[in-house]
């Protein structure tokens, strides 16, 4: 950018405040005195000088007087003067300040977002040459919330400096830096349109370099970028922003593609990256208005015993009743839900409705609800879970919690004492999806599982051949071990069923014994087959089992206002 001109205006060089203006008055007044002083030295010098030589009469006194006070005006008037001049120059270098600090990030030193998006407007409006254009590079430090959140703001603060000081050391000359705000970084670069694959080194040597390990307190602290790069010849006149507006947003793009497709890599922007992020915002928005309406609904999965063929419980699985979308699945909004730091809310809706669809049911029927690794890095989760089962007078030995391995990987101590807490009331708590977290044998032995679930990859494998065969019976083995019962997803045919009782007594669950089910569909399926209760012994049903409920509900209070 080009350096500001200091040369200080008229209005700055003659201010209006009555003490300045008594200033310039002293000084023309010993200009005056100055003039005066000229006029008498040229009398009374000479006169004083052949008075010191004996050869006339001494100056005439009123003349000597009136050059001494001439010599002390001319000295107050020049001091005033300095002082003026001292009092500009201070106030000049405080606006040079001040503008510097308004346009630079405090804690990098690099642009901020306000002076960069003026920077590059000013850029783009000059234009470029015909085989030139202008690379805008947006950079996103990846997981930084967490790094923030487990070694403290201090740590933070240490990696953004870092990371930015790593960037600013491999922009070539005529490129400019800006952070945008937390831990969003964006680089303007002029290239030439016959060499993009400068651009794209850039970029690749910026990943290797960002993602050295940054040490502090000697904790080494591993970070990574996404970076997305939009291109000046990207822009489009029909565009309703402007030209800098559009860059950076196009850029933005890109560089969220770029966490989509799995963080620590580049992408240049291309056109239907924008319908996809159009898409995704319409998804966000319509997640959160559906869970205010109620769109989220709970669906039920048969759970059976594989040696009885009794139905002895269900698995509640999210659904989304979209009015624009239909039924969709969740797959598709759960992730945008942990995302958007919704996913709680919606849970909890979500297992209030399933309390209340289960308590008309046979009370030997259990009911399994999923919860997010999202979720369980709240450390009231627990408190928060009985509460539920409290105000809902659901039985907690009906409650079966299902996490899965991938929470065990993040705070394995706070995920045993939730798990415990749990347990201690009687809710019943089951590793999910077991074998594709690559858990250890010594968390699962530390941990108080009451439950294996086989993942639905390994069980529907079973048809394919012998090797399949050796991995769930190494499975079952482990959970023989460590005296966990087992219960397998994905159960598609009979030919499964069969293959599966070879390993003894377990539960089963998936297509095989039907699909999932809205509330309304399992009452009919449970009334057809006389497993309901009535909706009087419903209403007052008691949480026995549930040992202390009053305490529990006093500490479950603490915990939700704590949080």
């Amino acid at each position: 950018m080009p350096a500001p001109d200091n040369t200080p205006t008229l209005s700055e060089a003659i201010p209006t405040v009555n003490g300045t203006r008594h200033d310039l008055v002293t000084l023309g007044v010993a200009l005056a005195a100055i003039i005066v002083f000229v006029g008498v030295a040229g009398t009374v010098l000479p006169a004083a000088i052949r008075a010191l030589q004996g050869q006339g009469a001494r100056p005439d006194l009123i003349l000597t007087n009136a050059l001494l006070l001439n010599i002390a005006l001319i000295l107050l008037g020049w001091n005033r003067y300095k002082a003026l001049t001292g009092k500009l120059e201070t106030h000049r270098k405080s606006e040079e300040e001040a503008r510097r600090l308004a346009d630079s990030d405090d804690l990098t030193g690099c642009l901020n977002r306000r002076s960069f998006a003026a920077h590059l407007e000013k850029i783009l409006g000059e234009g470029t040459k015909a085989e030139s254009a202008l690379a805008a590079i947006a950079i996103d430090l990846d997981n930084f919330k967490q790094i923030n959140d487990v070694n403290g703001h201090a740590a933070g603060d240490l990696v953004l400096r870092t990371a930015c000081d790593r960037i600013r050391q491999l922009l070539p000359d005529g490129a400019s830096l800006a952070r945008l705000g937390g831990d969003e970084f964006v680089c303007a670069v002029p290239y030439n349109l016959a060499s993009p694959g400068r651009i794209e080194l850039l970029a690749s040597r910026m990943i290797e370099h960002v993602s050295r390990p940054v040490v502090h307190d000697g904790t080494a602290l591993d970070v990574t970028i996404s970076i997305g790069i939009a291109s000046s010849i990207h822009l489009s006149e029909a565009s309703k922003e402007t030209p800098a507006q559009g860059l950076m947003h196009k850029a933005d793009i890109a560089m969220y593609h770029a966490k989509k497709q799995g963080k620590n890599r580049f992408y240049w922007f291309e056109p239907p990256m924008e319908n996809e992020l159009r898409f995704r915002s319409e998804l966000e928005a319509g997640i959160r208005r559906g869970i205010e309406n109620g769109e989220f609904v709970p669906y039920y999965e048969q759970q059976v015993d594989l040696d009885s063929g009794e139905l002895v419980g269900f698995e509640m699985l999210a659904r989304w009743d979209s009015p624009e979308m239909g039924i969709v699945g969740p797959e598709i909004f759960i992730p945008i839900a942990e995302e958007i730091g919704v996913i709680a809310e919606l849970s909890e809706k979500l297992i209030t409705r399933a309390f209340a669809d289960a308590l008309c049911w046979d009370p030997q029927i259990t009911l399994s609800v999923n919860i997010s690794p999202v979720q369980m890095r709240d450390p009231w989760f627990a408190q928060k879970m009985l509460k539920m089962l409290v105000e809902h007078r659901f039985p907690p030995h009906r409650l079966d919690i299902e996490i899965t391995e991938t929470c065990l990987h993040e705070n394995i101590g706070m995920v045993r004492s939730m798990i415990t807490s749990l347990r201690n009331q009687g809710v019943r708590v089951s590793l999910d999806d077991f074998g594709t977290g690559y858990s250890s044998l010594s968390q699962l032995r530390s941990l108080p599982f009451d439950q294996l679930k086989i993942d639905r990859s390994f069980i529907s494998e079973l048809k394919n051949g012998e090797q399949s065969d050796k991995l769930v019976d190494a499975i079952i083995s482990m959970s023989d071990g460590l005296k966990m019962p087992i219960t397998a997803e994905g159960i598609e045919n009979e030919d499964i069923v069969v293959a599966l009782k070879r390993w003894g007594q377990m539960r089963g669950q998936g297509y095989h014994y039907g699909r999932p089910e809205p509330g309304d569909k399992v009452l009919e399926r449970l009334a057809a087959c006389g497993r309901l209760i009535q909706d009087s012994d419903s209403r007052s049903l008691d949480i026995t089992g549930f040992s202390g409920a009053d305490e529990m509900q006093k500490k479950a209070d603490s915990g939700q206002r704590a949080v």
